[in-house]
């Protein structure tokens, strides 16, 4: 079973059109969005929910009010400013260390496990997926993409499925480097804008360092030429393959608006360079 991921080093980027194209054309494959934060691969393949489940992850102290006996010292001790004059906890300034439950004389304090965020096991027309949603301001991103990850990967194991399908998060932080772990390719999909090569650089860089190997795929490459010459210039001399340059393309703003991929739609030119992306993919991954 072979592990593809597609990362972008910013938003904006097209990964998750890329992602839609490919879990449109692999078969026998489980898809994963590992972008806990802000996920919407799903606007892409409409969901049908069959497992919901908590992520419970860190957590928040909560003081027994009858066993408070007010001495201040956790209040004293808390950096965060989290225990009011009245030995209340707020949840939202409480960073969940635990010290004013060391501190505390007469046990009245204790750590409550948070639900952080949830996560899903789906099944789309595609075949199923795995997909996770964090709450707002909420932590530990690399951790759900790490569990979700591991669903997925059980899951592809479990039914002999050939191919996971993964779409990673934008950036280069937690959720991007728990989305590396393990995987056989990095598709990363840039733009040919400064920003767009100085970012692919980034992430490029993260992915080398877990000796992960990638591929460069340029989005919109004919709005400026000069700048997808200069990303293939970059790509010869890191010896980095780009494996796909797609056209602009108002098709593929027609699917996404439609809820479909740039693949389901008729023949178009993005379209047919993602389908010969995908045979790359598949022979040579």
């Amino acid at each position: 079973m072979k592990q593809i991921l597609i990362i972008s080093g910013k938003g904006g980027t097209g990964k998750t059109v890329v992602t839609g194209a490919l879990a449109a054309l692999a078969d026998n494959k489980v898809m994963v969005d590992c972008d806990v934060d802000a996920a919407n691969l799903y606007l892409l393949l409409d969901p049908a929910i069959k497992e919901r489940n908590e992520f419970r992850c860190g957590a928040t102290a909560e003081i027994d009010a009858s066993r408070c006996t007010r001495c201040d010292r956790c209040r004293t001790l808390c950096r965060f400013d989290a225990i009011t004059k009245d030995f209340r906890v707020d949840p939202v300034s409480c960073a969940g260390c635990g010290l004013c439950q060391l501190a505390c004389p007469s046990d009245a304090i204790t750590m409550q496990e948070n639900v952080s965020g949830e996560w899903f096991v789906s099944e789309t027309r595609f075949g199923p997926f795995v997909h996770a949603r964090l709450g707002i301001a909420e932590e530990n991103s690399g951790k759900l993409v790490t569990l979700i990850k591991q669903k997925a990967k059980d899951m592809a194991e479990e039914q002999k499925r050939d191919w996971m399908i993964i779409d990673g998060a934008p950036g280069i932080g937690c959720p991007v480097i728990a989305s590396l772990a393990g995987v056989d390719r990095a598709l990363v999909v840039t733009e040919p804008t400064v920003s767009g090569l100085h970012d692919a650089q980034r992430v490029i860089e993260v992915a080398r360092h877990f000796n992960v190997k990638v591929w460069i795929v340029i989005n919109k490459y004919d709005l400026n030429k000069d700048m997808t010459e200069t990303i293939c210039a970059y790509a010869r001399k890191q010896d980095i393959d780009v494996i796909g340059q797609i056209p602009f393309d108002p098709r593929v703003v027609s699917a996404m608006t439609s809820g479909k991929t740039v693949i389901e739609e008729d023949d178009s030119p993005a379209r047919r360079v993602l389908i010969g992306l995908w045979d790359h993919v598949r022979a040579c991954a």
